[in-house]
């Protein structure tokens, strides 16, 4: 049983926390203070330059979660009269597919296999068959599965063919490499409570400065106004409306950890074994991971479920939390499986230790092996 600690999320956001973190939260800011707003520029100023996004990009930071900030990057830089194309393999894909047609942005649906990347090779294709479609919307790491989308081939392609590319890389940033000066995008999607590993609640648009100073007027709504709250931070320093200060105060204590950590390739590193760790144990005990190893990204990984009568998701995920872990339910459609993420303030050996309490479940169920 968990006993005076709070379980480790194996979730791909909310995340485990460092306890630095959590103290950064302890301190009330007022929303005008001039301290306060020093630090939502310190945060935007290192978020652009972790995609080495130079002077030619902006972080506008927005209150919510990040399905707020692509909801908001879509609505503000693809016209009204605009055209996107969604490359759809998973769950997060569809959601800005429902976004695009919650806005009224004429939407191009691209379906593809759900254990399959997204290939500069489809886009061309689709951007080829509709010479309509102004913007590609991308997810980088799609975390229905744990699969790691092309982005570069894509930018590339968006590129030649003089189209907007949006990224939602609510999952990817901070931890894969993402390089707007090889991959050139109108914009960038993440959020505070992902790889950053701060506490949920701010999201954020890594813009081009030149779209998005050409996108006034465009947004469907004066809360999700990404030009609005540019514009007023640059005139003020500060957020329009009310700031969620804390989580700002945290992920600024985030950032610091990350850039002590060795920035983007550590922190990449890390999440890479405590994958590699998480699989070798998976596999010894049975488990069948559904991704192929050259589109697993180090972030989140779905494994089949148990093929065994006494398996129901419900009970092994309750005697896995008892045992101090919480697991991510399956986002698939076609097949049972279930989900354990690799992200947040946890090392390898956190992740063999994850690979124990599992063993120990199936073994109370009554599971000899998981294959």
């Amino acid at each position: 049983m968990i006993l005076g600690n709070d379980p480790i999320l194996l979730t791909p956001g909310p995340l485990t926390t460092s306890l630095a973190t959590k103290q950064a939260m302890l301190r009330d800011w007022g929303s005008w203070d001039a301290a306060f707003n020093r630090i939502t520029g310190t945060v935007c100023r290192d978020l652009v330059e972790i995609v080495h996004g130079g002077d030619e990009y902006v972080c506008v930071p927005l209150q919510g979660s990040g399905t707020f900030a692509v909801e908001a990057a879509i609505g503000n830089l693809v016209p009204r009269a605009g055209k996107v194309l969604v490359p759809n393999n998973g769950a997060y894909c569809a959601r800005i597919v429902r976004i695009c047609r919650y806005l009224g942005r004429a939407v191009v649906d691209l379906p593809i296999a759900e254990d399959r990347p997204v290939t500069a090779a489809a886009v061309a294709a689709a951007l080829a068959a509709d010479p309509a479609i102004t913007h590609v919307a991308l997810v980088h790491c799609e975390t229905g599965a744990g699969l790691l989308n092309d982005l570069d081939g894509v930018a590339r392609v968006c590129r030649a063919q003089g189209k907007g590319l949006i990224v939602d890389a609510m999952s990817s940033f901070a931890a894969l490499p993402i390089d707007v000066r090889q991959a050139p995008l109108e914009a960038l999607v993440a959020a505070s409570g992902k790889c950053l590993e701060g506490v949920p609640g701010m999201g954020f648009v890594i813009a081009r400065r030149e779209a998005l100073l050409a996108s006034e007027g465009n947004a469907h709504s004066l809360a999700m106004d990404l030009h609005d709250q540019y514009v007023y931070m640059q005139r003020t320093t500060q957020w329009r409306f009310t700031p969620p200060t804390h989580v700002v105060a945290a992920l600024r204590a985030a950032i610091d950890q990350f850039l002590a950590e060795g920035g983007q390739p550590a922190r990449g590193a890390r999440y890479a074994a405590n994958c590699a760790a998480l699989l070798e144990g998976m596999r010894a005990l049975g488990f069948r991971p559904l991704l192929t190893p050259e589109v697993q990204a180090p972030i989140i990984v779905t494994f089949h479920a148990p093929a065994h009568p006494a398996y129901a998701f419900r009970d092994f995920y309750d005697r896995v939390r008892a045992r101090g872990y919480i697991l991510y339910p399956g986002k698939l459609t076609q097949v049972e499986t279930f989900r354990v993420g690799c992200i947040g303030a946890i090392d390898a050996n956190e992740m063999r230790n994850v690979v124990a309490a599992i063993g120990a479940t199936l073994r109370d169920m009554g599971i000899e092996r998981a294959a």
